[in-house]
């Protein structure tokens, strides 16, 4: 027998396979992205506000990266139909499940905090509501309308796709918005698994075309979100084919991932990359342009739309 000590026992440890793999690393924001806004400002006022009248905004709900900034301002927006989604989609954070009644009087609370923020401009948008028979038509008519009497603003509306629903947009129309918004979001190849399988690219045009049909003066407006897998060539046919159905307003921003559940982020595209592309989709001959890592569909939405809007 060897004299030679033996060596310590080292318990290995143990590994279930039946274990969910570590997540994979969190991706460091690059320096465009980072923000250092102190609060101050009306951001308080704007804050205690949406509380006080029990409203949503898009602006918490999404997690949007612009709202101390937006709501220092006085400004936000408006979020109606509740805060439950019927869609799935995989970039967003407004939750999803069963919703609620609609709340009769929610068009008179916008109209109220529209007028003590005292808005010239104001944007309303929504969750998706396919459980409803009009998808929120009605609601948002309503409330488009309560909004002007209130405080005589220009209205803008970002809507979902009301899911080809029969005279839903008809019904919208009807309250007259000066701005009609509806973001394509992504290019057709990506379509499902960001917008899920009940968004349809060809209904993106089309409800894009129908409003400017029925509203010849109307500003058309689409945005969409890059850094999930896009191609440059995607984009300039997005591009394309929305001039072809009409549209004169484009956005184009960086997609941030707002929740460990939703896609994951395939690339940072950098400020000089949103710059060209802005030159090169202005070239192809959209009225207005904003493009870069923080726009947002509504984000000064004003100073976008304000060549051809008139209060009143």
């Amino acid at each position: 027998m060897s004299d030679s000590p033996s060596l310590p026992t080292v318990p290995l440890p143990i590994v279930s396979l039946d274990e969910p793999a570590p997540p994979p690393p969190v991706r460091r924001l690059p320096p465009w992205l980072r923000q250092n806004l102190a609060p101050g400002g009306g951001h308080g006022e704007t804050a205690a506000l949406v509380a006080e009248l029990g409203l949503e905004t898009v602006c918490s709900s999404a997690k949007c990266p612009n709202r101390l900034e937006c709501w220092s301002q006085r400004t936000a927006t408006f979020m109606i139909l509740g805060n439950v989604c019927t869609r799935p989609c995989g970039f967003c954070s407004v939750p999803r499940g069963k919703t609620e009644d609609l709340e009769a009087d929610e068009p008179e609370r916008v109209a109220e905090a529209a007028r003590r923020l005292g808005l010239a401009h104001v944007v309303i948008t929504s969750v998706t509501r396919d459980d409803l028979a009009d998808g929120g038509a009605e609601h948002f008519r309503r409330t488009v309308e309560a909004v002007r009497a209130a405080t005589g603003a220009t209205i803008e509306v970002l809507v979902p796709d009301f899911l080809g629903k029969e005279g839903a947009l008809e019904t919208l129309m009807d309250s007259r918005p000066e701005v009609f918004n509806h973001n394509t979001e992504t290019v057709p190849r990506l379509y499902r698994a960001v917008r899920g399988r009940k968004s349809v690219y060809a209904w993106t045009l089309e409800l894009l075309a129908r409003a400017k049909r029925l509203m010849p003066d109307v500003k058309t407006k689409s945005g969409l979100m890059l850094g999930l897998g896009e191609t440059r060539e995607e984009l300039l046919d997005v591009f394309a084919d929305l001039l072809d159905h009409g549209v004169d307003y484009l956005t184009l921003g960086q997609y941030l991932q707002p929740t460990a559940d939703s896609l994951a982020v395939e690339r940072y595209v950098p400020p000089e990359e949103f710059d060209e592309l802005g030159d090169l989709a202005r070239g192809m001959g959209f009225r207005k342009v904003a493009s870069g890592p923080l726009v947002r569909s509504s984000y000064h939405a004003r100073d976008m739309a304000e060549d051809g809007l008139v209060s009143g």
